[in-house]
Formats: C-alpha cells, structure tokens, sequence
C-alpha cells in the first residue's frame, strides 16, 4: 500500500462521513451506534467492503422518504447489524478457525 493509496483512502473515509453527518440527527446517532457494532464485530472487509456506504445509501433513502430510523432498522439494531453480516466471514470466524487448525480463512 503506496502513500497514494493511504491518501485516496482518506478522501474517500472523508466523502464518506461528509454523507453522514448530511443526514437528520437520529440517523447519524443510529448509524454512529451501528458503526460502533460493526467495527467489534463485523466483517473482515467492513473498511473496504461495500456495507457502510450502503447503509448510508438505505438511510438517505429513508430520510428522503420521511420515514424514521426506527422504521428502517427496528428497535433492535444489533439485530438489523447481525442480520446485514450474517454470511460474511468475521474476525471471530478467522480466529475459531485458526484455534482448530484451519488455513486461516473463512468460507460460508
């Protein structure tokens, strides 16, 4: 990884929470809580992956159509998360793995 690539990361990471913080307050405090959870335990390419734009894509959508957050996600919203990366291999999943013996990667 170049000092290219680092910086466009940043811009992107920049764009990226520029979106959020354009969202109404419940949203951004529902979409902080949700990133919060996905970092602990989310996906290995959470970073990277397509997941918390796309959230971010789901909220706007939302807020557009006046609806509220609660609406979106439920009351449980480590439940919306868990469901959102249930088939997605885990930094938990890669450490059982290599506890057992396995290669070091994940497949579901």
């Amino acid at each position: 990884m170049g000092i290219q690539d680092i910086i466009e990361g940043k811009k992107q990471w920049r764009a990226h929470m520029a979106r959020v913080k354009a969202l109404p307050e419940d949203y951004q405090i529902v979409y902080k809580e949700m990133q919060r959870y996905l970092f602990k335990v989310g996906p290995v390419d959470l970073p990277d992956g397509p997941l918390l734009p796309g959230i971010v894509d789901f909220f706007e959508e939302g807020a557009a159509a006046g609806k509220g957050v609660l609406e979106l996600t439920g009351t449980d919203v480590a439940a919306f998360c868990d469901d959102l990366i249930k088939d997605s291999p885990t930094y938990a999943d890669l450490f059982q793995d290599s506890q057992r013996g396995g290669s070091g990667t994940v497949e579901k």
